[in-house]
């Protein structure tokens, strides 16, 4: 179940909020700008609801700090409606922004469309091989088997990418090492072959499982992505 933080200093706002999320939604809630922070760094949070208006710590400052660590998803709420306004919110690193008074169920379809846009968004970069036993996240440079990381090396990673970017395409051992390291290659160095033993150790794959020794030539990946 997706986690949403809440950070409303008004208790009642707090609770209509949560009322209309909760059955969808797992809940955490914030009183001020300091326990905001403080939950986001323990919790996996996949949307904020972020009241500008806060003790100790501001919204907007909220909003700063997270978005130098985080691109969570994050919805503003504020009894400042002006055009300025809404225009420094999405300056602070807003993704949405709601005026009070607001429309509960009007909130709840924001929280939807912007949660699915995230959700199309993660799908389309994320690889998956064996009916999602694999999943390949090409920009944390992780792979994961049965949500386990593989601990893949930077080296290790972009190797087995490149076979990837170039699925069913025999490439030598030179251009893997010129493609993945910048490195001129000398036929007695087994440095790439190395690398592509740790990669099918760490991913636990058979001999010529997704990649393919091609014996006198190089490797190529075989797998439906």
């Amino acid at each position: 179940m997706e986690k949403i933080l809440i950070v409303e200093d008004e208790a009642k706002i707090r609770k209509i909020i949560k009322s209309y999320l909760k059955e969808d939604y797992s809940i955490l809630e914030a009183e001020d700008g300091e326990q905001a922070l403080d939950i986001f760094k323990n919790n996996e949070i996949d949307l904020i609801i972020l009241d500008l208006m806060l003790p100790k710590i501001s919204g907007e400052e909220v909003c700063q700090k997270i978005r130098q660590i985080s691109d969570v998803a994050i919805i503003m709420l504020t009894a400042k409606s002006g055009e300025e306004d809404k225009i420094d919110g999405f300056n602070y690193g807003a993704d949405d922004y709601l005026s009070k008074p607001f429309s509960p169920r009007e909130l709840l379809m924001r929280v939807k469309a912007i949660l699915r846009r995230s959700k199309d968004k993660e799908k389309a970069s994320i690889i998956t091989l064996n009916d999602g036993q694999y999943k390949i996240y090409p920009e944390e440079m992780i792979v994961k088997k049965n949500a386990k990381n593989c601990d893949l090396t930077t080296t290790e990673f972009k190797i087995l990418m490149t076979l990837i970017n170039n699925s069913e395409q025999v490439l030598s051992r030179e251009q893997l090492a010129d493609k993945v390291m910048g490195l001129e290659f000398s036929g007695f160095d087994r440095t790439i072959d190395a690398h592509i033993k740790n990669i099918r150790k760490k991913l636990d794959l058979e001999k010529d499982q997704y990649i393919v020794t091609v014996y006198g030539a190089g490797y190529k990946f075989l797998g439906d992505i």
